[in-house]
């Protein structure tokens, strides 16, 4: 058998998941040397700050903050940066060296995926991205390659441990948000600025590379319909308990038919939603994340686990790193981006949902005629109905709806707030994901 030379591998970002990267390279260097056929050489991890405390102890010798100079002659890039620049200039240095790239940056793909996979597209390199989305969940490679052959219908995910932490503790103890948020913070699930996940920004970037790959057409981030948790409240959860559904923020990527054109398009969306208990999503508890995936031929599948955290997802960034040498071993070209399906992304009024709307109302006569003649007007059909009257001459209805357009049903929303009888619109989620 004819030795490989070493393959040359330069990182960058030794932060949470880069530190623990660079300790599972030279701890399980044998190991990796074993399945890869060729042993991996760490040449040096670019920083910021060369004697920043790190998460791994890890030889000062490799550190450096000369990431350019760090890239030329790496066969493999691994790039754990964060955020858009620098990021985006080294990959693209990197990819025009003639190195491939691994990277876990969300937020880099869905602002310039479709840069960053021409260049590598153009001169023959692989970018892969299995940590982007998801933690350690293994994701992105059964859409880009197991159910390449199938046909996507639908992507359920909860792709964001902090919101789920705080959801699923609201749902089980009761708490407000606020009081969540605080004890999802001090375990360290949120960061000291929450917005990117509360508002639901990390989800939509992740949503935007699920919906890419599940479409093959190119989308962009701003054409995702995103509302974050920040409204929910303990009344909705503890009211969503007893009607039996859990409340999870949802990335939601379905393919759909206009109902304006008939055209096929596809709808990328991310916002708090109603899940049925009995449903599989409804069971992923505190920070971990899962993908539910509807295809055509293979089926309802589900992957679950860890969304987050240093050692689970470079466990994902390993995967890429091993795939990618074990190309450099035994040649053959990288696997290539297929965006050429070119579906139109929907606005959100065009998609088809059902809703849940708490009102308060007036506890007089006529006022239940009053509210079916709103729905009536907008074409919409009431499913459900619970009253509860209060002491304060009031009365609390909360109705669901068959499945209607999201303009129909927001036209009946705002319909309702103006209408005499109805005191406020307490609450309204979408319901997602029936069994």
């Amino acid at each position: 058998m004819i030795e490989y030379r070493s393959i040359r591998v330069a990182l960058l970002g030794a932060g949470s998941v880069g530190s623990q990267v660079a300790r599972l390279l030279l701890e399980h260097g044998d190991e990796l040397t074993a399945r890869i056929g060729a042993r991996i050489e760490l040449v040096g991890i670019a920083v910021r700050d060369v004697d920043a405390k790190r998460d791994a102890d890890l030889p000062r010798e490799l550190f450096t903050t000369d990431a350019p100079r760090l890239i030329l002659g790496a066969d493999i890039v691994i790039e754990l940066m964060g955020g858009i620049e620098p990021a985006r200039t080294l990959v693209l240095q990197a990819i025009a060296s003639g190195a491939d790239v691994v990277t876990g940056n969300k937020a880099l793909l869905a602002a310039h995926g479709a840069e960053l996979f021409a260049a590598a597209e153009q001169v023959g390199a692989q970018l892969s991205y299995e940590a982007a989305v998801a933690g350690a969940i293994p994701i992105i490679r059964p859409l880009r390659e197991s159910l390449a052959g199938d046909r996507i219908e639908r992507i359920l995910g909860i792709v964001n441990g902090t919101t789920n932490y705080i959801l699923d503790r609201m749902d089980t103890t009761g708490a407000s948000l606020e009081d969540a948020l605080a004890t999802a913070t001090e375990l360290g699930y949120a960061e000291a600025d929450p917005t990117a996940d509360i508002g639901g920004y990390d989800a939509a970037q992740k949503a935007t590379i699920l919906a890419s790959l599940a479409f093959h057409t190119s989308v962009p981030v701003e054409s995702v319909h995103r509302e974050g948790i920040t409204g929910v409240t303990a009344a909705q959860v503890e009211s969503a308990r007893r009607a039996g559904y859990v409340v999870k923020l949802l990335a939601i990527c379905e393919r759909l038919a206009d109902p304006e054109s008939g055209e096929a398009g596809i709808s990328v969306r991310v916002y708090p939603a109603l899940v049925p208990r009995e449903h599989p999503l409804a069971a992923v508890r505190g920070a971990n994340n899962a993908v539910f995936v509807e295809a055509s031929a293979a089926g309802p599948l589900m992957f679950y686990g860890a969304g987050a955290g240093g050692v689970p997802t470079a466990s994902a960034v390993l995967g890429d790193l091993v795939a990618i040498a074990r190309r450099h071993v035994v040649g053959g070209p990288g696997t290539s981006e297929s965006t050429h399906a070119d579906l139109a992304v929907l606005p959100i009024g065009r998609i088809t949902t059902s809703y849940s709307i708490t009102l308060e109302v007036s506890d007089e006569p006529g006022v239940l005629a009053a509210i079916a003649h709103v729905f009536a007007d907008h074409g919409v059909s009431v499913e459900t109905m619970q009253q509860t009257v209060a002491e304060s001459g009031t009365a609390t209805l909360v109705i669901g709806t068959h499945q209607a357009t999201e303009q129909a049903l927001a036209d009946t929303v705002a319909t309702l707030a103006d209408t005499p009888v109805v005191v406020s619109v307490a609450s309204v989620l979408r319901v997602e994901g029936a069994v």
